[in-house]
């Protein structure tokens, strides 16, 4: 499995676990659903900046994004 379906991944079970909804997530980052979708399914590579926010958000740290198994 590459990183950016890992990640991808990672990011689902995170969000889902915080009870949130694509929508909700997407609006934190100033995003629409569609396009936020994109990371979970792993088209659309992370930026820095939506790493951290993502990760405050989530209450995940950067390795769960990257390696752990959430």
């Amino acid at each position: 499995m590459d990183i950016k379906t890992t990640v991808g991944n990672n990011l689902k079970a995170a969000r889902r676990a915080k009870g949130l909804t694509q929508k909700q997530v997407a609006a934190a980052l100033h995003k629409y659903q569609p396009d936020y979708s994109q990371y979970e399914s792993g088209k659309i590579e992370l930026d820095y900046e939506k790493i951290v926010v993502l990760c405050k958000l989530l209450d995940i740290t950067p390795d769960d994004l990257f390696d752990g198994t959430l």
